[in-house]
């Protein structure tokens, strides 16, 4: 099993929302998809951990297969498109100034921040192979060209980085068919320079074809905030997104039109941005509803995914520390099927949203958003 299938759904940074009355929703969407996150990663990384192989015999396995089941990277795609809301949150009122100095500081701070997790990303690498950080960097940097264009040319980047993706895909797979080689595209030189580049915009987990499409989505979705119904405009394309998505991955009868109209992530075809996209809208539309709206009791419950929220690149990181402390490090949990991995996974979060909220409640921002935040501006 290679690096990059072991990794198909990873994490959260916290997006560059610094808004003063910071709306609830979006930090608690985070908090939630974190859940999953770490659920899917632990799995996954315990099954590599025990050999390799993912056994599927029961619902059970194949419902939290990391890779081909139905909830691989949703989670990932869920983050992308919270990152381009908080983009939209962290950038609206320079964009309403129209001061060209105060856009041209916020394209150069975004560009800061990207290079931060970009660096951040390639250190934890070498205990975490895979991780989205240095995904999420890139696609601040994008972004930092990104969140000045109108809503349509929005669209048209992420359209295009669909169907790039897409293609890159089909035409690799006809290489392949016709008995010809695309390692210099999927398994360039470890010490080119053309492998970083092609590790973020092609063949990493999370590469700029196609999952920029997420951060475009965010990006408009963000924009729709202060409309009456944006929850019922999000929560529609979401819909029409996943069911047509379910629909049409079944029409495959062949192994080029089942690949052609795969929903699974490493297939990097329209299908899966479709369903993927529909369901993180969903997610948005759905749980921020709860969040916005709870009162009294629920808001007690409420507020521990909120804090949480804001220090998902802090929970992010001791997710990874803890995996390699209990399971490299000290061999205190071993690689015994997904039982372990839920009940490992389902610790680790109830630990961490109870010290992270203690922490947010006494210190406000995480130690990692503090450093985030003073190199990346």
């Amino acid at each position: 099993m290679t690096a990059t299938e072991r990794t198909a759904t990873e994490l959260p940074v916290d997006p560059p929302t610094e808004s003063v009355d910071r709306l609830p929703g979006p930090d608690v969407v985070r908090a939630i998809a974190l859940i999953g996150v770490v659920v899917m990663n632990y799995h996954g990384y315990l099954v590599f951990e025990g050999g390799g192989s993912f056994p599927d015999s029961t619902v059970a396995e194949r419902f939290f297969h990391p890779h081909r089941g139905p909830l691989s990277t949703r989670f990932a795609a869920t983050f992308v498109l919270m990152a381009g809301v908080g983009i939209t949150l962290l950038t609206r009122r320079v964009v309403a100034s129209g001061s060209r100095a105060e856009i041209t500081e916020m394209r150069w701070r975004l560009v800061r921040r990207g290079l931060a997790l970009y660096v951040l990303g390639q250190v934890l690498e070498v205990i975490w192979n895979g991780t989205i950080i240095l995904f999420y960097g890139a696609m601040f940097v994008a972004a930092a060209l990104l969140f000045t264009l109108a809503t349509r040319w929005l669209v048209v980047v992420g359209l295009a980085a669909t169907l790039a993706g897409w293609w890159l895909a089909t035409w690799s797979f006809w290489q392949v068919e016709d008995g010809g080689s695309v390692s210099w595209l999927t398994q360039p030189g470890q010490d080119s320079i053309r492998r970083f580049v092609f590790e973020v915009t092609i063949n990493g987990t999370h590469p700029l074809v196609p999952w920029l499409a997420f951060l475009c989505a965010g990006i408009i979705a963000g924009r729709q905030l202060g409309s009456p119904e944006w929850r019922l405009r999000s929560g529609g394309l979401g819909l029409v997104l996943f069911g047509t998505a379910v629909i049409v991955s079944q029409l495959g009868t062949t192994p080029f039109s089942a690949h052609l109209l795969s929903p699974h992530p490493f297939d990097r075809g329209i299908v899966f941005v479709a369903s993927a996209m529909g369901t993180a809208l969903l997610a948005f539309a759905a749980i921020s509803w709860i969040a916005d709206r709870a009162t009294g009791p629920a808001s007690t419950l409420v507020d521990p995914f909120r804090r949480a929220g804001q220090m998902t690149l802090t929970l992010y990181i001791a997710h990874i520390i803890v995996f390699n402390l209990l399971v490299d490090w000290l061999d205190l949990v071993q690689p015994n099927g997904l039982g372990t991995a839920l009940t490992f996974a389902f610790c680790f979060w109830v630990v961490a949203i109870t010290l992270g909220a203690a922490w947010h409640r006494r210190f406000g921002r995480g130690p990692a958003e503090r450093v985030y935040r003073a190199i990346g501006g």
